[in-house]
């Protein structure tokens, strides 16, 4: 049986530097992503309620997209920014889970 030697990472506080042992918990962590603007997925699991866009709509800013009932509340789904709506991956009635893409924007070019 072979012992693992612990492997210790530098940090520094307040021009500090300190070594320590990572949990296997935080190499196990979910690694963050930078969010797509161009897409709106569900922050929550739920039911598609309402789709008040179709695609090529070009929708503005705080215009409601969708209602996404979930936990027995209605929660509004609204546009971000000013965009076209390049395709809807979800339908009336559908259930959902967390972090499904629910509607994919398209950036309008300048005119």
């Amino acid at each position: 049986m072979q012992i693992e030697k612990p492997e210790y990472v530098d940090f520094a506080v307040t021009a500090r530097q300190y070594k320590t042992l990572l949990t296997k918990k935080f190499l196990n962590r979910k690694v963050w992503v930078n969010p797509n603007p161009n897409v709106i997925q569900s922050i929550i699991p739920g039911t598609i309620i309402s789709i008040f866009v179709k695609e090529g709509d070009v929708v503005t800013e705080g215009s409601p997209l969708l209602i996404l009932e979930a936990m027995k509340m209605l929660n509004r789904i609204e546009m971000p920014f000013t965009a076209r709506i390049k395709k809807i991956n979800v339908e009336l009635g559908v259930r959902i889970p967390r972090d499904c893409l629910m509607i994919e924007l398209e950036a309008l070019e300048n005119e």
